[in-house]
């Protein structure tokens, strides 16, 4: 006797026709898993490439402008600001007299990618108004930058106001100046309302505080008095 199915039920049959699409279904996907390729487990390591290759023949232009006050102490300074970008920093560099711009370029003896930024730092620095060793610093060292602001920045001070607070950031015969970049360790130049500082990220900060504060109206021996406090602070920490 045949047994019927547990349950009661039909049993489905399956025509050839189905048989053979999934034979073929099955063969297809068995071709495709063995054409794919294996995927990468790790993620690609590709070499570093050399400032050769990355610049690709294709020289790269700064231009620094040049204000009147300052063609004959950049005339004076020449040499001293074209040997190190040439010999040092393996650029060139010339000055432009129809636009009065400072113009410094790649060329293929460039090793350093950053050499045309801390170039243009250095040119700038100079410009503003720092001495040419001062600026300098700007080639050797990597955590210096420069931070420019004004007095009616932080106080929108006029006429006679906004004189006295450039006297009082300056003091008599610029003793509070040379005080502020002793103690910060960092290099100020006031024309006439802009203020340039060149530093460190956390001596700048100093300086600025200290230069906002007697903006502000503080006298000069609480503004010494906070600096110092914060000075010492910041050399036990390191």
């Amino acid at each position: 006797m045949e047994t019927e199915p547990e349950g009661g039920g039909f049993t489905s049959v399956v025509s050839k026709r189905s048989r053979r699409k999934r034979r073929a279904g099955g063969e297809g996907e068995a071709a495709a898993m063995d054409t794919a390729e294996p995927r990468p487990s790790k993620r690609p390591a590709f070499p570093p490439v050399a400032a050769e290759a990355l610049v690709a023949g294709k020289a790269e232009l700064r231009k620094v402008p040049v204000p009147a006050n300052r063609y004959t102490p950049l005339k004076e300074n020449w040499m001293k600001i074209f040997t190190p970008i040439v010999e040092h920093l393996q650029l060139q560099i010339r000055f432009n007299l129809k636009t009065r711009n400072v113009e410094i370029k790649t060329c293929q003896e460039t090793k350093d990618l950053s050499a045309l930024t801390k170039a243009a730092d250095f040119v700038k620095a100079f410009i503003l108004g720092f001495q040419v060793e001062d600026a300098l610093a700007l080639i050797r060292l990597d955590d210096l930058f420069l931070e420019s602001f004004e007095v009616t920045d932080v106080k929108p001070l006029k006429g006679d106001h906004l004189s006295r607070a450039i006297g009082r950031i300056a003091g008599k015969g610029g003793k509070t100046k040379f005080t502020i970049e002793n103690v910060t360790r960092t290099r100020i130049v006031l024309a006439d309302a802009k203020i340039h500082i060149l530093g460190s990220f956390q001596n700048i900060k100093m300086a600025r505080t200290a230069i906002c504060n007697l903006i502000l109206g503080s006298p000069p021996s609480k503004v010494y008095g906070n600096i110092r406090a914060v000075a010492s602070r910041a050399a036990e920490r390191f």
